[in-house]
Parts: structure tokens; sequence; C-alpha cells
């Protein structure tokens, strides 16, 4: 159907939108920073029955925040940032309805089939998003790792997703390219991922307008969901309201 998915990025202990292709340990370009916790923005899509997005830890000193927020919204957020098989439980009993894993599921640029079968073990493929985020190199869409800063030996295409659609429930995508650019979003890419995957799948990265929300619904045949943060209003954004994103998701659930 094509619906709005709506984030908290966590970075330094605040709510902010970033460049996602400048995110280093401790520094980013910054596009807004929050005056608001994590537990305001967790509350306001709980009121407006935004379910399905993602909170996103993006280094150090975030904790406190992801967990009031998971508490405000329980069952209502996905969770990543560090996310291992170790502590993956956790984060489901603190409220969150699924873990977002990137970094854990690779060993030196390798993927890992030992470490996903230890994370399905531990919490179950239904709470689990495989986030492929990627970025664009000559031979396709490269998984990329580490804060989007190391690129994988894993590809985006049809043998990748149809492999790990067996061990999770869903998939998340950033565009580390676009991400946080407001400059559009990577439409080659969207149609990719509208012919390959099977199972609920967000894009993120350059979206900023309803007009992007009929982009991905028509590039996918509604496949794949949309999640805008930098060009959102309550990001500092004047591209999109979330009111115009509740009432997009509104008008799609019901056609």
């Amino acid at each position: 159907m094509s619906i709005f998915r709506p984030c908290i990025d966590l970075h330094n202990g605040l709510v902010k939108q970033i460049v996602g292709s400048t995110l280093t340990n401790n520094t980013a370009i910054e596009n807004h920073v929050s005056s608001n916790n994590a537990a305001y923005f967790a509350a306001l899509y709980k009121e407006k029955g935004l379910k399905g997005g993602h909170i996103i830890s993006l280094g150090d000193n975030n904790q406190e925040q992801v967990l009031s927020a998971l508490k405000t919204f329980p069952g209502g957020l996905q969770y990543g940032g560090g996310v291992t098989a170790q502590n993956a439980g956790a984060y489901l009993d603190a409220g969150a309805s699924h873990v977002i894993v990137t970094s854990y599921l690779f060993e030196q640029g390798s993927f890992s089939p030992s470490r996903l079968e230890q994370l399905v073990s531990a919490v179950g493929k239904e709470h689990i998003v495989i986030d492929l985020s990627c970025k664009k190199t000559s031979s396709g869409w490269i998984v990329s790792t580490d804060r989007w800063q190391t690129l994988t030996k894993l590809a985006i295409d049809a043998s990748t997703i149809r492999g790990l659609e067996a061990h999770c429930s869903e998939f998340l995508i950033h565009s580390a390219d676009a991400e946080g650019l407001r400059a559009g979003m990577d439409e080659q890419l969207i149609r990719l991922l509208g012919a390959i995957c099977n199972l609920p799948t967000t894009y993120a990265g350059g979206g900023r307008s309803i007009e992007d929300l009929k982009i991905t619904r028509t590039l996918s045949n509604g496949k794949i969901d949309l999640s805008i943060g930098s060009a959102l209003d309550i990001f500092g954004g004047n591209g999109i309201s979330l009111q115009e994103c509740v009432d997009w998701n509104q008008r799609t659930q019901i056609t």
C-alpha cells in the first residue's frame, strides 16, 4: 500500500536529523537537532496511530532515551542500533515490536549466516527486521555497515533478498547516498526493491513530499513503504507535515 513510516534518530543523546553519509563515531552534519526528547515523538506517533516506525541509536549515550520511547509506545516502534543475539530480547522486553539489525550480521565484511541463526534462535524471525542500508556502486547497491561507512561484500539483489526472507519479518533499507540530503529519493533502488521484495519493506533516504509517497507507490507497485525524516515539519523541514502523512496513511489503508 506504500504507507508512511515514522522515525526517531538519536545521536549523542539528542533527537536529530543528519546527513547519513557524514556520520562517524561522534560527529555528523546535522539538518536538525530537536528540543524534544525521544519519548515526546513516541507519544506523538502513538497519538496519531503511526505504528511500525523505527527508533535508531546512532552511537553511544542514547539508551536512556531509547528505553523511555519504547516504554511510551510499547509495541509501536522497531529498535535498531548495536543489536546482537545477546541483547535483542532485552529491547523486545522494553517495548520494541521488532529489533533492527545490520552490522552484527557481518564479520570482516562478509555476511554471517551463523550470526543470523543465533539471532533467530534468540528472538524468532517474527521480531527481526534486517537493515540492508546501502550505497550505490558500479556493480549495484552494496550493503554498508558501521554507520554506513564500511562497504560489505553483500549486494542487494533478488538472490540476497530471497535468501534472507526466510529469517526475518521485514526489511529496512536506507539509501546512504540520499539520506538527509533532502535532494530526492533513489528511484532506481525503490523500483528494484518493489520487484524483488516480498516481505514488508521500508525505504528511507531523500523523501520530502506527498508526491514522493505517490512516486514510491507507483515505482514499487505499492509494495514499499517510505520513511521521511529531514523534510518533515516536526524535524524542522518544510516539505511535508506529519498530519499530511497521517492523512495519506488513512486514505491508503481505507482503499
